[in-house]
């Protein structure tokens, strides 16, 4: 069996030291927690979807089929403030445009054909596509798909319970859950604005305009509208571009190893010695009474 297929099998293929059960049991451990919050998160909004008139099939159905609370919430402020299905949807579609980039990016890591891609990709979600980020543009698809395996059921299940036991007002204010709906976008606004080595500083910026300008928006029209208008804080993104990197310095050419020269001995030929006579003078010695006779 080759590693795609028994990949494909279920029977797991090793990828470093985890095979891809591990991997997708290693992503339900980090979703858990991640469900958690999701779970309270989706009793708010609930109870305010029931709050707001909506019926019981439509508030779970949206949490079935949407699965995005910034999304959810966006379409309950967005009706609440009397702007009409349209802005509402509008809204609510832009605040969940970030997952087309999302889906692109992690398109690759996916298998099978174009159905197969795209019944994967509905794993996409926040938590778990920066879960199962392995960088370099890589992304693990059995951890993506652990990490949101626990996450709907508890979205679902929140959900649930906030519409058919749809607490009073003054049980809503004392346990705190008349805030987690503002504090869900303040918690989005504060992430995008914090500073990141790989974020540009134009990207807090445009999250710094997009609220001020719902904000003063919200004085003269419904909240869909005012949410639209925020859109304008994009154009901080655009007109601003990300300088492009500088060329690498040149490295001076490598200098060539000097190799020393072997150095030959000349051999020393001995001069040889001729012995003298006793009593003849030295070389270059003029014996007693020589010059006299010449």
């Amino acid at each position: 069996m080759t590693a795609r297929g028994a990949e494909s099998a279920g029977v797991g293929t090793v990828e470093g030291v985890e095979t891809a059960r591990q991997r997708f049991t290693g992503g339900m451990r980090v979703g858990a927690g991640l469900a958690v919050a999701a779970f309270v998160l989706a009793i708010t909004f609930g109870a305010t979807a029931k709050d707001q008139g909506w019926s019981a099939l439509a508030a779970i159905g949206a949490s079935v089929l949407i699965f995005s609370g910034s999304a959810q919430f966006t379409l309950l402020a967005a009706l609440a403030g009397s702007g009409g299905a349209g802005p509402a949807v509008g809204a609510a579609l832009l605040i969940n445009g970030r997952f087309l980039p999302m889906g692109l990016a992690v398109g690759p890591s996916l298998s099978g054909g174009r159905f197969r891609r795209a019944l994967q990709g509905q794993a996409v979600v926040d938590g778990s596509w920066v879960a199962a980020h392995l960088g370099g543009g890589r992304f693990d698809r059995w951890r993506m798909f652990g990490a949101t395996i626990v996450q709907w059921p508890a979205w679902v299940a929140g959900t649930a319970i906030g519409v058919v036991g749809a607490p009073s007002a003054d049980l809503v204010e004392r346990l705190g859950l008349d805030v987690v709906f503002p504090a869900f976008f303040l918690v989005l606004l504060l992430d995008e604005m914090k500073p990141r080595e790989a974020r540009p500083a134009r990207i807090a910026l445009a999250a710094l305009i997009g609220a001020v300008v719902a904000a003063a928006l919200l004085w003269w029209v419904p909240a869909g509208i005012a949410l639209l208008g925020a859109t304008v804080g994009a154009l901080a993104g655009l007109r601003t571009r990300t300088p492009a990197p500088n060329p690498p310095a040149e490295q001076p050419p490598a200098q060539q190893p000097t190799i020393a020269q072997p150095t030959i001995a000349q051999p020393t030929i001995a001069q040889p010695t001729i012995a003298q006579p006793p009593g003849a003078p030295a070389p270059g010695v003029q014996a007693p009474g020589e010059e006299a006779r010449g």
